[in-house]
């Protein structure tokens, strides 16, 4: 491969993991004078979404993303070069990476019917016509966290929940949001809790929910973060 494409997949990934953190800091907060989050978190999950795709169908093949790679030869040039990939070339469009992952890969996207709700959402914001009675912040962490979080802990080996920008309590509010909408996320080998009470958190879920976070703590020896 040439040396411009094998760089390429990382820079897709650090672009994610950025988007990321903005996704799950505008879908899970919300504070007086921050209603706009709820909108903003659809086209960050989104943009976040777009941009794990590529990073996953790039490790394949860099090209893999473009839809005419014929239109990169000027007929002048030695080598492919990042300059005329970004002047020429025109990636595949946001509802049909999840078809070129599976083609690439084999590999398929969970839950795409949010998939597609949360497409459908953000074309809607961005042509001014958002519905007011749509929960935004919930479809979001919806996409993040069974869409998004199967996909690069299986990829990447990384964890959705990381990524966010509240560096002052870290994770515990983000987790506190998810358990309250029964959502599933992946627990990395040194989850840990400071400033929420997994059992007070765990108390108004169904009994499916907490067995299934009983047995994710199970898997990684934290079984005692349930005592308190």
């Amino acid at each position: 491969m040439h040396p411009a494409l094998a760089e390429i997949p990382d820079r897709i990934l650090a672009l994610a993991i950025g988007a990321l953190a903005q996704a799950n800091m505008h879908a899970a907060f919300m504070d007086p004078g921050n209603e706009h989050w709820d909108f903003i978190s659809i086209l960050n999950s989104a943009h976040a979404g777009e941009l794990f795709l590529k990073a996953a169908i790039a490790r394949e093949h860099p090209l893999l993303l473009f839809k005419e790679i014929y239109s990169f030869d000027d007929e002048m040039s030695e080598y492919l070069e990042i300059e005329n990939m970004i002047k020429r070339g025109k990636t595949h469009e946001f509802d049909r990476l999840p078809h070129i992952l599976w083609a690439a890969t084999g590999m398929r996207i969970e839950n795409k019917e949010c998939f597609d709700r949360l497409r459908k959402a953000r074309n809607a914001i961005q042509h001014f016509c958002a519905p007011d009675s749509e929960k935004f912040s919930e479809l979001s962490l919806e996409f993040i966290y069974t869409v998004i979080d199967p996909l690069i802990s299986k990829l990447f080996g990384i964890c959705a929940i990381d990524y966010h920008e509240d560096h002052s309590i870290g994770y515990d509010y983000i987790v506190a949001r998810l358990i309250k909408s029964e959502l599933p996320f992946t627990l990395s080998k040194d989850f840990d809790i400071g400033d929420i009470s997994l059992k007070h958190e765990l108390k108004n879920t169904s009994a499916k929910y907490q067995r299934w976070l009983e047995g994710e703590l199970s898997k990684i020896g934290r079984i005692d973060l349930l005592s308190s």
